[in-house]
């Protein structure tokens, strides 16, 4: 397990390290790529002190907020949509034609409906995780085999021992990719929706740092989000190998 880990941290560990010798080389413009080293001595000893904790902490409980109400959502009406059939029918064709709609590209109508407050980012965090848990959940349930149904038929399991025994187990796994792709695309749509209308967060940080052009203060607000990123992966990986343990995937992070 110590070695897998070791081989995943090596192409950052060297991407990193080529960058430092790039810059320390003058091989490119430390102006607008200064050595990672700068940059995480800037991370640790002076942001602190300019605010960047209370930044990540606003953008955190938006996506906290906004990632748990489009969860909750997506994974109930997915279930619905897969296993009555009239629901499906008739929300499909919504699902199907709103899906596309780059979610960013509705925060003003967002902002019109919610204010520009708080509520829009965290509503339009929830619409972004919602479509990918959505699918990923009906998908999940349109996965079960048929033999599933047939022997709960033989055994006369339904109602809620159906669904708690059979259905949900089963579709745990597509759940789990949903709900790691949505995690991502949360932390994607908080940062563009704080580049307007919002006085803190990381996406506030970085887009304030190329309006004064301070480039340091810039990375490492994209530093602290690829760390963000990563974090949220692994701790859902984790979860998943705690709730799913008969679902083996060969690609965990450990």
């Amino acid at each position: 397990m110590f070695n897998n880990r070791l081989l995943y941290l090596w192409s950052p560990l060297l991407l990193l390290s080529g960058w430092e010798l790039a810059a320390r080389l003058a091989w490119i413009d430390a102006r607008f790529f200064p050595a990672p080293l700068t940059i995480f001595h800037y991370l640790i000893f002076i942001s602190p002190d300019e605010g960047i904790f209370q930044d990540v902490i606003a953008s955190l409980s938006r996506i906290f907020f906004g990632y748990s109400l489009g969860a909750f959502f997506g994974i109930s009406l997915g279930i619905a949509m897969g296993l009555h059939r009239l629901t499906r029918l008739g929300l499909y064709p919504l699902i199907a034609a709103t899906y596309p709609i780059p979610k960013i590209a509705i925060l003003p109508l967002i902002m019109l409906i919610f204010g520009i407050g708080e509520l829009s980012k965290i509503m339009v965090v929830a619409i972004g995780s919602f479509f990918l848990i959505l699918l990923n959940t009906l998908h999940g349930v349109d996965s079960i085999q048929k033999i599933h149904h047939d022997v709960s038929s033989v055994y006369r399991i339904r109602g809620w021992a159906y669904f708690r025994h059979v259905i949900f187990p089963a579709c745990l796994p597509s759940i789990f990719t949903g709900l790691k792709l949505a995690i991502g695309y949360s932390l994607v749509i908080v940062v563009a929706a704080e580049f307007s209308g919002a006085n803190k967060g990381i996406g506030y940080l970085i887009w304030q740092s190329w309006e004064t052009f301070s480039i340091h203060a810039m990375y490492a607000a994209i530093f602290v989000i690829g760390l963000l990123g990563f974090l949220f992966a692994y701790s859902i990986d984790w979860l998943e190998r705690k709730i799913v343990p008969w679902h083996t995937n060969n690609n965990n992070l450990s």
